[in-house]
């Protein structure tokens, strides 16, 4: 944790000095300094951080039923030779297309909420997280399942004991990937019919011509992808400890 955090200050301050030294060659108002930019961000934190907690609500909505859906999906693709081949290229047809076109569908089947939101960014991670379950599962030695036979013939107690367990880190590095392409696709979507979020925060200050205020919510959104992935470190740290 001591190491991420000097990590994090050093590159934050290395942020911090290029931004500086930007807005002062520019001279352009619409990229104030960091200082200006600190201030308002003080003066707008309780607004701030409610429209923070609506996109962080959504991607956490979003990243759990993406794992509740992609784990057993990949790990029957990936077990399961014949429904590999059987949904593989659909798979590998979805996975290119840009999510984010699908929004419009999703708002006429689903409304202009939350739900929509929610299925876009889902849509985005879930194809991630199962073709990367599906590759962990094909790499698991061979030689696992044939240890793993001798305690248990059936499919459960080697889905528990073998392959979840193996999977892990697979799904942490799908889930790392999947956060800044979620976070991209959720400020496209929160211009849409939203009341709270930062991508509406950051499209309504730049339309007002509140730069101040845009730089603080684009500064959030970094803060929310730091805070995911420092998550992610953490709980890579507690269950992969063999690595």
């Amino acid at each position: 944790m001591k190491n991420q955090l000097r990590s994090f200050l050093l590159g934050f301050s290395s942020f911090l000095l290029v931004w500086w030294w930007l807005s002062v060659i520019t001279d352009n108002r619409s990229l104030p300094s960091p200082f200006p930019t600190f201030k308002r961000m003080w003066e707008l934190k309780d607004v701030l951080f409610l429209h923070a907690g609506a996109s962080l609500m959504r991607i956490f909505v979003a990243l759990t039923i993406a794992v509740l859906v992609g784990l057993p999906a990949g790990i029957l693709l990936g077990k399961y030779s014949k429904a590999n081949q059987l949904f593989g290229p659909l798979l590998y047809f979805l996975y290119p297309l840009p999510k984010v076109a699908f929004l419009p569908i999703f708002m006429i089947f689903f409304g202009l909420g939350n739900l929509s939101k929610i299925l876009l960014i889902f849509s985005v991670i879930s194809i991630q997280v199962i073709v990367s379950i599906r590759d962990g599962v094909n790499e698991i030695p061979e030689s696992y399942y044939q240890v793993m036979d001798n305690y248990s013939t059936k499919i459960w107690p080697s889905v528990r004991f073998l392959i979840f367990p193996a999977l892990i880190p697979s799904l942490i590095a799908s889930l790392r990937v999947s956060v800044g392409i979620s976070l991209a696709s959720l400020f496209f979507a929160e211009n849409y019919n939203t009341t709270y979020g930062l991508g509406y925060l950051i499209l309504s200050a730049w339309s007002k011509m509140d730069y101040e205020q845009m730089l603080s919510g684009i500064l959030m959104i970094a803060w929310i992808g730091f805070f995911v992935f420092t998550v992610l470190d953490e709980l890579e740290r507690r269950f992969c400890r063999y690595r």
